[in-house]
């Protein structure tokens, strides 16, 4: 018998490969905190609003659960992104390690990690293959996704 906040990551992956970001956003504690190498340390309305501009965005997202655990206060999954990266075209495929905190049926922390130069080395080529290391480079990648998540979250307050 799975544990509920097994299920809780199970159906918050399902809901993300169906873009569907509000059952993803629904999951959330109103005080929830998320954090990727990305996007940085986000409050529960900015992890939606990044959930939502994803989903809204993602043509041809794949995702695949490989492992979930869960106990009553924490857990873990790992998953696989498998996208276009819009900017540039190329195809990604992004293995994330996940961490979980839950109180009451909620996420209230939520961490992802994976390799930021492997990602980057996907998503813009033979640029960030060479330089995806340099912190200058991943400081324009989060600059560039900070913009656009400040951007996506005044045209939905508009």
């Amino acid at each position: 018998m799975s544990h509920a906040n097994a299920d809780l990551i199970r159906n918050f992956y399902a809901a993300l490969g169906r873009r569907d970001a509000a059952a993803m956003a629904a999951s959330y504690a109103d005080d929830a905190r998320f954090s990727d190498p990305v996007f940085g340390e986000l409050d529960a309305a900015g992890v939606r609003a990044m959930w939502s501009m994803l989903c809204a965005r993602a043509s041809d997202l794949e995702i695949a659960l490989d492992r979930v655990a869960a106990d009553d206060g924490s857990g873990s999954a790992r998953w696989i992104a498998t996208y276009t990266f819009a900017k540039t075209g190329r195809r990604v495929r992004n293995e994330i390690e996940a961490r979980f905190v839950f109180r009451d049926g909620k996420i209230v922390r939520h961490d992802d990690r994976f390799d930021l130069r492997r990602w980057a080395g996907m998503a813009l080529g033979t640029k960030g293959r060479l330089f995806g290391w340099l912190p200058s480079v991943q400081r324009a990648i989060r600059q560039e996704a900070a913009r656009g998540l400040a951007a996506w979250r005044s045209r939905q307050s508009n």
